[in-house]
């Protein structure tokens, strides 16, 4: 079976008969995978940025307030505007307890919150996606991922310099395409999975929309510990110097988190072993 590394350095630019639109579809990626451009920022940024992302992990309650004393302390003469901003950039999420003073106004593209309470058994009953910050040596770029709940097995991902709703769209239809559709799928009321062309590839499908409530990022509880997992055992500990060499080493842990990894959750067992099971 080709990887999709393997695949990636299939695609020509000059290629005389078929454009690189083309190319990717005959050869499944996504387009996005092909633009590997970090992010730049100044070099203080990348570091306070670099900060940021691993206290997210000890103190998702943090906020600008808090997050702006502590870099303070630490040295970084910073503000609030500064820190919020970079914050935005990461996709930081800070967990905290929704007032209920007053009730916010529905909109079409918000959806309730279907995991509570719900029994997850078996095999593509549920999916959840988020997106996360990947800090580099010279930048940042965004990986995407997609895991069954059931399996803990990563059915999709893919890394990107932007945070688009295409570029979401373009990682769930390709999941789909490879393993089927989920009965439900699970995000945050993140603006790339409220738009129209997210929503309406799930409607598409006929696939139940689920989104976490405001403030709590833990609902996605599964995929923040994938989040973790990726960053501690493969990120942390590589400094990536670009994009290519960021997707490779990607490709090589998820190969290994998928296939080799054994999960406490699963009785020490491998997702893909759970995954081929149920089906």
């Amino acid at each position: 079976m080709i990887s999709r590394a393997e695949r990636l350095n299939m695609i020509e630019s000059n290629y005389p008969k078929l454009s690189i639109v083309e190319q990717c579809d005959l050869l499944t990626i996504q387009r996005s995978s092909l633009y590997y451009s970090a992010l730049p920022e100044s070099e203080m940024n990348l570091d306070i940025m670099s900060i940021l992302d691993k206290q997210y992990f000890k103190t998702p309650f943090y906020g600008v307030l808090r997050l702006t004393a502590m870099l303070n302390a630490e040295g970084f003469h910073v503000n609030g505007k500064r820190v919020r901003r970079l914050m935005k950039l990461m996709h930081w999420r800070t967990i905290f307890r929704e007032p209920r003073t007053t009730i916010s106004k529905k909109t079409d593209y918000k959806y309730p919150y279907l995991l509570r309470g719900l029994k997850i058994e078996r095999l593509n009953q549920v999916w959840a996606m988020d997106i996360t910050y990947i800090p580099m040596r010279n930048g940042f770029m965004y990986l995407a991922a997609i895991i069954d709940l059931h399996s803990r097995y990563v059915v999709g991902w893919s890394v990107s310099n932007s945070m688009t709703a295409e570029w979401c769209t373009e990682v769930l239809q390709a999941a789909i395409q490879k393993h089927g559709k989920p009965e439900i799928f699970n995000t945050d009321q993140g603006s790339q999975f409220t738009s129209e062309v997210f929503i309406d590839a799930l409607k598409s499908h006929e696939i139940r929309i689920s989104m976490d409530g405001k403030g709590r990022a833990l609902d996605n509880i599964f995929i923040e510990r994938l989040w973790k997992s990726v960053k501690y055992e493969n990120v942390y500990l590589n400094v990536y110097e670009n994009g290519l060499e960021l997707h490779k080493g990607l490709n090589e842990y998820f190969e290994f988190y998928n296939n080799v990894r054994l999960h406490q959750s699963l009785n020490y067992e491998s997702p893909s072993k759970i995954y081929n099971i149920a089906a």
